[in-house]
């Protein structure tokens, strides 16, 4: 009998949502080819039955929701778990604590789960009160009925470790593939010249640092550009109205950008990638950053400088991002040292086939006899 393992907490394969799907499909494309049975649950909108199908090897179990946002999501997660509770001799990889609740079903069935904790969700402002409760009190749940619980940092770790024993938690990064090459055509299309801009991918709010960047970049010139990929709203939202207007015209908005060779070459083509999320565990755009060689200039706290280490400077305010930009620009050897750090650190860690290979050792620990 094959080895088994059903994928739950995602919105399925192929990955087109962002860094738990983009997991999902590397982690279960590697055990395929390692010769498991590896099974997607994935939510599609609408009504009507379950479709089974089979994509890359991969069985795919896609399950129809009607409802938006959250409450859609914790319809497709209990869905998704009570599919999966229907075999009680498979192994079960949920990504994400959120409803951890429904949980219950597989530990009560006897029921293997190894939960990927993601971050410490509960502490972001951003969420109000009530869904931050709904997320500490979830996260609490997940930490007692999962099997194995992975942090994708070794802070998150640290975290795990006051709610359950160490033999219960690992630390478990993301990946990215190499890219070693990207055509330059992408880059031109949107007025920019190959090598002399800055890239920054975040979303537009005020733990990823975009204004203290947008500041401290903008406060002389520098004869390049700043490119910020994401979407401002100002008209509706305060912050956005702030980065905007604190902006030199030597700042970039192209908008969102979704298409994944269009923001591959912006990474790739880029002087350096700047960063400046404040939370959360390893990111998954800094890692896809190393992967293209970047140079990078990262805000300073114990999870960026565990995954960049000496890859990255670090700045704290608008003024020692300035300080930072004016180093990359006016020292070449700087440069070239924070590239080939980046290489070496993401080699090291953060190639799919080491993450996935990670994977698979400790799901082989919890499959069912």
């Amino acid at each position: 009998m094959k080895k088994t393992v059903r994928i739950l907490g995602t919105h399925g394969v192929p990955a087109a949502y962002g860094g738990f799907e983009t997991a999902a499909e590397n982690i279960a494309l590697f055990l395929v080819r390692k010769g498991w049975r590896v099974i997607v649950y994935c939510q599609t909108k609408g009504s009507g039955p379950i479709v089974e199908d089979v994509w890359r090897g991969i069985e795919r179990v896609s399950i129809p929701v009607e409802t938006d946002g959250w409450k859609g999501t914790s319809q497709f997660d209990l869905k998704s778990i009570k599919h999966a509770c229907r075999s009680s001799k498979d192994l079960c990889l949920t990504f994400g604590y959120n409803t951890a609740v429904f949980n219950t079903l597989q530990r009560i069935k006897g029921i293997p789960n190894v939960i990927n904790m993601d971050g410490i969700e509960w502490s972001r402002a951003r969420w109000g009160w009530m869904k931050q409760t709904i997320l500490y009190v979830n996260e609490r749940i997940g930490c007692y009925v999962g099997n194995h619980l992975i942090a994708d940092h070794p802070e998150i770790e640290k975290h795990l470790l006051t709610r359950a024993p160490q033999r219960k938690v690992s630390t478990l990064t993301y990946g990215a593939d190499p890219v070693t090459s990207a055509p330059e055509e992408a880059v031109r299309a949107l007025g920019l010249e190959p090598g002399s801009y800055f890239n920054l991918i975040a979303r537009p709010i005020p733990e990823n640092s975009i204004l203290e960047m947008v500041q401290g970049f903008s406060a002389k010139r520098r004869g390049c550009k700043l490119v910020i990929l994401g979407k401002y709203q100002p008209e509706l939202d305060d912050y956005h109205r702030e980065v905007l207007a604190a902006a030199s015209d030597e700042v970039v908005f192209p908008g969102a950008i979704y298409d994944p060779a269009v923001v591959q070459a912006l990474r790739f083509h880029s002087l350096a990638y700047v960063h400046g999320h404040t939370v959360g565990g390893t990111n998954p755009s800094l890692v896809e950053a190393m992967a293209a060689t970047n140079a990078v200039i990262a805000h300073d706290n114990v999870y960026n400088r565990w995954v960049a280490q000496g890859a990255a400077v670090y700045f704290s305010d608008a003024a020692s991002f300035g300080a930072c930009v004016e180093q990359l620009l006016t020292s070449p050897e700087t440069l070239a040292t924070l590239r080939a750090n980046s290489k070496r650190r993401f080699f090291e860690e953060f190639t799919w086939e080491h993450v996935a290979g990670q994977y698979e050792q400790l799901l082989l620990r919890y499959l069912p006899k």
